[in-house]
């Protein structure tokens, strides 16, 4: 299965860096909307789906009640009690997993052609009849509570959830996806089975399907298994926030190192200017190895294994962050060198050289990172829907990241770092 799965991700590569691949773009009798990539090669079919509203959904007091009912999803349906659905999975070899961000959940898998029909029946179980049944439920909160106990002793985590709280604030973002040990405890089957209800709708549901399927077998398909639920989303909206910022946050924790976080605003995903953005982010701490915060923190001081940067783009909000993990004793001289490549950015800006390494790399590494297996193709094709990309994003990449401009890298620089940021250090105390 391993090989074949392997080749049928060469053949897509191989079709998709030649601009041939063919998006089909369908609507069902009952409004569902999807895109497909129809290919025979292989007797194997991806699906992914996604509805809108996350974990901002949680009602107060109760987060982490789309985390639970995510855990439970595949933990039984119909008659089928959990051990026998995930017998009748393996048996039909169906791969399928549900996920849950903050402002989606989410469904991915893979499938043989010649199960589907079975396959298509087990999923419409698990979408309109999941159990839920108590024993279940109390299982997989203690799964999750064990988790939320084990995340305050690592600092990281501690350092994510300080970083989060302190730039949202009373915003549905500073939550917990998994929610506190008093919020997942609180959580009843009644509150499960109405956020199921909440979440799944046709009229937020975004649909991705790759391989040996028809336009009109995937049609028929996602009518049966999610032509019943409701046509109208219960979700709540969800405000505007931007990042509340300047605050210098120090919590100390008995452990051997030191997590540092540097906070700045950042743009959205549909920003004009994002690329520019990405570009800028490369070259400053998400280029890996050739990135200026690598080469400075590590390669010429080694003052921690890694170092990195990124953009945290929400529906609602974005972010840029910096971070490392290092010795106490580097903390100051770490958060020092940081604070200068980022003024260093914003002020000098980036070189041609610079720019034009970052394009390349950019550009080459979409296909190998995102359409490299059937499954990462049907993540995409889900994306292009929800975020508004076009049907020819794929053609048209390459052309937004060429023609991004010297000065429209430095314009982005100097935006994000013109504010004092929100540093958050976790770690030992320092003793001078």
């Amino acid at each position: 299965m391993r090989v074949f799965l392997t080749t049928l991700a060469f053949l897509f590569g191989l079709i998709i860096q030649a601009n041939a691949i063919d998006i089909k773009q369908i609507e069902t009798d009952k409004g569902i909307k999807a895109l497909l990539v129809e290919d025979y090669t292989l007797p194997i079919i991806a699906i992914s789906v996604s509805f809108k509203g996350g974990a901002t959904q949680d009602p107060e007091g109760k987060e982490g009640t789309l985390r639970l009912m995510t855990a439970l999803m595949d933990e039984g349906a119909g008659d089928l009690d959990g051990v026998a659905f995930q017998a009748k999975a393996e048996e039909l070899g169906l791969e399928f997993r549900f996920s849950v961000s903050r402002d989606k959940f989410s469904g991915s898998g893979r499938l043989l052609r010649s199960e589907r029909e079975e396959v298509f029946k087990l999923m419409k179980l698990a979408v309109n009849q999941p159990r839920f049944d108590e024993d279940t439920i109390e299982r997989m909160r203690g799964a999750i509570r064990s988790g939320i106990t084990g995340s305050k002793k690592n600092p990281s985590s501690v350092a994510s959830k300080t970083v989060r709280e302190a730039i949202f604030q009373q915003h549905p973002y500073a939550r917990s996806v998994s929610g506190t040990e008093t919020s997942i405890d609180a959580i009843t089957r009644e509150d499960i089975i109405a956020m199921n209800k909440k979440i799944l709708s046709r009229s937020t549901l975004t649909v991705g399907a790759v391989g040996a399927i028809s336009e009109e077998e995937l049609k028929a398909a996602l009518d049966d298994i999610f032509g019943d639920l409701p046509n109208e989303s219960a979700i709540a909206e969800i405000p505007e926030v931007a990042p509340n910022l300047g605050d210098e946050i120090s919590i100390v924790m008995p452990v051997p190192n030191a997590s540092v976080s540097i906070i700045y605003p950042a743009i959205k995903r549909d920003d004009p200017d994002f690329f520019a953005a990405h570009l800028m982010n490369h070259i400053l701490g998400d280029g890996g190895f050739s990135s200026r915060l690598y080469t400075e923190v590590r390669e010429k001081r080694g003052l921690a294994y890694g170092v990195s940067s990124g953009l945290a783009t929400f529906d609602h909000a974005a972010y840029f962050s910096a971070g490392t993990s290092t010795r106490a004793d580097n903390r100051d001289e770490t958060v020092r060198i940081i604070n200068e490549e980022i003024e260093r950015i914003a002020t000098k800006g980036v070189t041609p050289e610079e720019l034009a390494k970052a394009k390349r790399y950019v550009a080459g590494s979409y296909a190998i990172s995102n359409l490299d297996t059937s499954s990462k193709i049907a993540n995409v094709l889900v994306a292009l829907q929800t975020q508004d990309l076009g049907l020819d994003y794929i053609d048209k990449r390459e052309k937004y990241i060429a023609d991004v401009t010297l000065e429209d890298v430095n314009r982005m620089a100097k935006q994000f770092f013109s504010t004092k940021p929100t540093t958050v250090v976790v770690g030992p105390a320092v003793t001078q």
